[in-house]
C-alpha cells in the first residue's frame, strides 16, 4: 500500500537533504517531458546535475542561489511549495534565511547563432553567462 505519493507505507519518512529532494522529484515527476532539460538550462547546468538534485540518495545539497529559479520553472504548487521551503529550511537554516534576503533574479533566454565550431560555441556561451554574472554583482552592490 502507498501513502498517495509513491511511497509505501514501511519506507520510512526522509529527512535533511533527502526531504526537500524526495518533494523536488515528486514534483518533476508529475510535469511534461522535457522538464528536467528545462531546469538544467535554466540553472546553467549539465542534466547530470538536476540528477544528482532531484535523487535523494544523493547527500549533495541544493545551493540557495538555485531555490527561486527551481521553484519557478517546476511550477510548484503552493502545498508543494511551502512543503520544500519547510523541508529546506529544517535541512539548512542559515541557507534558507540567505534565500529570503537573496536578490530576485529572472531566466532571460537568447537566441544566438550557431558559429559552426563547439569551441566557438562554448566561448559564446561562457561569455553570456559571465556577462549575466557580472550583472547580477552590480545588483547585489
Amino acid at each position: 500500500m502507498t501513502d498517495g505519493i509513491g511511497r509505501k507505507a514501511e519506507d520510512p519518512v526522509p529527512t535533511g537533504v533527502a526531504a526537500y529532494k524526495t518533494v523536488l522529484r515528486e514534483v518533476l515527476e508529475r510535469r511534461p517531458s522535457g522538464m528536467r532539460r528545462r531546469l538544467a538550462e535554466a540553472l546553467g547546468r549539465n542534466p547530470s546535475f538536476v540528477s544528482q538534485i532531484t535523487n535523494p540518495a544523493y547527500p549533495t545539497p541544493i545551493p540557495v542561489a538555485h531555490i527561486e529559479t527551481i521553484l519557478e520553472i517546476c511550477h510548484f504548487s503552493a502545498a508543494e511549495k511551502a512543503r520544500f521551503l519547510a523541508a529546506y529550511e529544517a535541512a539548512h537554516p542559515r541557507r534558507a534565511r540567505l534565500a529570503h534576503h537573496a536578490p530576485k533574479t529572472r531566466l532571460v533566454s537568447l537566441r544566438v547563432p550557431d558559429l559552426g565550431d563547439p569551441a566557438k560555441n562554448k566561448a559564446l556561451d561562457d561569455l553570456l553567462h559571465d556577462l549575466a554574472a557580472r550583472v547580477a554583482g552590480l545588483a547585489e552592490d
